[in-house]
């Protein structure tokens, strides 16, 4: 069995994030908080856009949530 680990990238979409690394819901709520989880745009906006909502440096997010084992 194969165990492919798709990478994501500024351009991912938060929700879709989340629903392939469940680990990665710690990471956003650390840098854009729980509102993140009640807004609609989470299944339109990227880590990008959540990125400059938030003055982040979005590759600062992307690094982290690859990082994670899972």
């Amino acid at each position: 069995m194969a165990d492919e680990k798709t990478s994501v990238t500024k351009d991912s979409i938060i929700g879709d994030v989340i629903k392939k690394s469940p680990a990665a819901k710690e990471v956003i709520k650390k840098y854009f908080g729980d509102g993140c989880f009640t807004c609609p745009g989470i299944n339109m906006e990227s880590l990008s856009f959540g990125s400059m909502m938030h003055n982040i440096d979005p590759k600062k997010i992307v690094d982290e949530i690859n990082s994670l084992e899972g």
